[in-house]
């Protein structure tokens, strides 16, 4: 970051009660023992070395949120869907919802937001895969799989597109 330096950007958002308990995973240059004391002192959970592409961050960060949400809010229920972040598995009723990885985000981004349109860029956004840039059209394809994963479990189609705006998820 150019304009202010990650140890000092850390320390502001442990010091902000808004995003005091968020998880912060700092990414290094190099791997110096003193840039990590650093980091964990300044109040980071975690660190990366190294150049790394957002997908590989958002999957560490995801995977180290499922065990400390083991703690607190590990599932997500709106009426028959059940989605539980530490199995990384969703269910409607009974029946498990065959999902690939990008539509299990989907659907849990849709579950935490119901009931409100959602774009295709904020579909992007909330899935962290705006770097490198993609088409906002291959959001159609991850929510057509999603479409076709609920209807095999028995959901029927429970997202409506919105036209010219994007989508929403009807919760139950």
């Amino acid at each position: 970051m150019d304009d202010l330096a990650g140890l000092e950007m850390c320390r502001r958002l442990r010091a902000d009660p808004r995003t005091a308990d968020a998880h912060i995973t700092m990414v290094l240059e190099n791997d110096d023992a003193e840039d990590r004391r650093r980091a964990l002192k300044a109040g980071a959970d975690d660190y990366v070395v190294g150049t790394l592409d957002r997908t590989i961050v958002l999957d560490r960060v995801l995977a180290l949120q499922s065990k400390h949400q083991k703690y607190s809010a590990d599932r997500i229920q709106l009426g028959p869907l059940q989605i539980d972040m530490a199995a990384l598995r969703a269910t409607w009723g009974d029946a498990l919802i065959d999902l690939r990885p990008n539509e299990f985000r989907l659907l849990r981004f849709f579950a935490e937001n119901p009931n409100q349109v959602l774009s295709r860029e904020d579909l992007i956004t909330g899935l962290g895969k705006q770097e490198p840039p993609m088409d906002e059209r291959t959001v159609d394809v991850w929510i057509g799989r999603l479409r076709s994963a609920l209807k095999v479990a028995g959901a029927g189609n429970p997202l409506r597109t919105v036209r010219s705006l994007g989508y929403v998820f009807d919760a139950p």
